[in-house]
């Protein structure tokens, strides 16, 4: 069975990425729009309506208004803004935290941050498991490759090649947190402090935790061990093998890749702990997690035309 696709908001990052994905698959059939319709309201809401899919990759107003056009109970939607991320009715779409049988029966799903994506990962499971609590006031320190400002903050970086760190949501207000904190049940919104470096592509999301002050929390091999089994098998979901030289790399130009890992580091005596999670932004952090959803949508094997 062949399904058809819109994306919307095809001409930035992640729809170029979705779009370069889901274009050799015989499964999906995309519906495409010429640049003088793109933005025309009378092409797009027959576009949206339609589609069996349409994937938003657009900024969160104009993906309400999207939302809004859809006028029947056929098209089912995936939206990669922020616009619907802590929204009722939404299903998110982290199958691994979310469950995997919700996104896949669900009719609308929101697509994570890319750091949301990192952080949760980590966190949440364990927070569910009492391995940490739940009001303790964390601290979100990341790294993402310029790639995910979109295509006015790709220029920047490759037009001024001194750029060495950009740090941002100085007054900390990242459009992030409130799914970090929504989705890992936390009673306060974690300390969140950003930085995009020159690097093309890649992501590295940090939780550190002095676990000498906290209560409530298991020890560092605990955590280790349940990440391990809460991802299980998971082809995309991985703990990262332990770096030998004690050193954690982001390459500048890296492959692109859907797959994310993680690590659980502490010190000997168990009083501190950094959680790491190193993924690509523009894959499970964007476009490869939209892809899985979609996958699971159709009823298509969730890995299908990732990059893994």
């Amino acid at each position: 069975m062949t399904h058809s696709v819109f994306i919307d908001g095809a001409a930035g990052t992640t729809g170029l990425e979705i779009r370069e994905r889901l274009s050799p698959r015989e499964e999906f059939e995309l519906i495409v729009l010429g640049d003088d319709k793109r933005k025309d309201a009378k092409a797009r809401r027959g576009a949206l309506n339609e589609a069996d899919f349409a994937i938003l990759c657009l900024p969160d107003e104009a993906a309400r208004e999207a939302v809004a056009l859809i006028d029947n109970q056929h098209t089912r939607v995936i939206d990669a803004s922020t616009a619907h991320r802590t929204a009722p009715g939404w299903v998110y779409g982290f199958p691994e935290v979310s469950g995997h049988t919700a996104v896949a029966d669900a009719h609308r799903v929101s697509n994570p941050g890319c750091y949301s994506t990192g952080f949760i990962a980590l966190v949440a499971p364990l927070v569910r498991a009492g391995l940490l609590p739940a009001d303790w006031s964390y601290t979100c320190n990341a790294v993402s490759g310029y790639s995910g400002g979109g295509n006015a903050l790709i220029e920047r970086f490759e037009a001024d090649t001194h750029i060495a760190w950009r740090g941002y949501a100085l007054t900390l207000g990242h459009k992030h947190v409130p799914e970090m904190q929504q989705r890992c049940g936390l009673s306060a919104a974690p300390l969140f402090t950003p930085a995009v470096i020159p690097a093309h592509r890649g992501m590295v999301v940090e939780v550190p935790l002095p676990l000498a002050a906290m209560t409530g929390t298991g020890s560092i091999e605990d955590m280790r061990e349940w990440l391990a089994n809460f991802y299980g098998e998971s082809r995309i979901v991985v703990m990262g093998h332990e770096p030998k030289d004690g050193e954690l790399l982001l390459r500048s130009s890296p492959q692109p890749n859907d797959r994310m890992e993680l690590f659980v580091f502490g010190n000997l005596d168990g009083s501190q702990a950094r959680l790491v999670a190193r993924l690509d932004n523009l894959g499970k952090g964007a476009s490869g997690a939209a892809v899985q959803s979609l996958n699971l949508m159709a009823g298509l094997p969730e890995t299908t035309g990732l990059r893994l």
